[in-house]
């Protein structure tokens, strides 16, 4: 299990337009994506401009090849991305217990 951490930011005064279309991206886009195995998306507190999104992907190739090198993932952009304030920081993580 791979677990894929996106540190988004967005433009100021946004986050009622963004909360919705992070949603609606990942139901409807990359939920559908080969690999995919569930996600969840966190606003800050005290940066209510900065947003992690985790997805849980069944190996890294799952997210870094089949669904970036796919259709879906222009889609996938093309929802979120008119909010990003910048492009977002993408990380992957290991699972080491369960």
């Amino acid at each position: 299990m791979i677990l894929e951490l996106a540190d988004i930011r967005i433009q100021p005064g946004r986050n009622a337009e963004f909360d919705a279309a992070i949603v609606r991206g990942v139901e409807t886009v990359i939920s559908k994506a080969k690999g995919f195995r569930g996600y969840e998306a966190h606003k800050g507190i005290e940066s209510p401009e900065r947003y992690l999104l985790t997805i849980r992907w069944e190996t890294l190739e799952n997210h870094t090849v089949d669904f970036r090198g796919s259709a879906a993932f222009a889609e996938w952009r093309a929802i979120v991305g008119p909010y990003f304030a910048a492009p977002p920081q993408v990380e992957h993580f290991e699972l080491i217990s369960p």
